[in-house]
């Protein structure tokens, strides 16, 4: 069997706009990079009973999205500034502390690929700016609170 590798670009994230109890998932458009981590705390599990061979064991796992891209607004209002909805959504939690400042989020492959997860995550975002001739960049980290949840993939 051939075997091909998957791109990276086929990695989806949606913004939950609405409650918990009625979700709107709105996309966030215009990412150029997208990188998932999952930190894993271990703990040594070694004892007398082992005959001298070492033992680990997993004791908490945190994750976060690491995401770049391109700050976007509706073309077809060039009078007025109409943000991206998923990113807008994205940079007011970024800008909240405390109560208010978590979203829920989720993130899934478009390629047929059976990836998607769903969590609540803490928002780190970072600012615009660049050179002359620079289009406006986006980045922000959404770290994980708490477990992730596998889900049906939405594609």
């Amino acid at each position: 069997m051939a075997t091909q590798s998957l791109l990276a670009s086929a990695w989806a994230l949606d913004v939950n706009t609405g409650t918990s109890e009625s979700p709107t998932w709105t996309p966030v458009k215009g990412m150029t990079s997208f990188k998932e981590t999952i930190d894993t705390t271990m703990e040594d599990d070694s004892d007398f009973d082992s005959d001298g061979w070492g033992s680990d064991q997993v004791t908490q796992r945190k994750w976060k999205l690491e995401c770049e891209g391109k700050r976007k607004r509706d073309a077809s209002s060039p009078s007025s500034f109409v943000a991206d909805p998923g990113q807008q959504a994205i940079l007011d939690a970024g800008n909240l502390v405390g109560v208010g400042s978590n979203i829920e989020i989720r993130y899934y492959r478009r390629d047929g690929a059976p990836d998607a997860w769903q969590g609540s995550v803490s928002v780190q975002y970072g600012g615009g700016g660049g050179g002359v001739t620079a289009l406006e960049p986006f980045n922000f980290t959404l770290n994980g609170q708490g477990e992730r949840t596998s889900i049906s993939n939405p594609a």
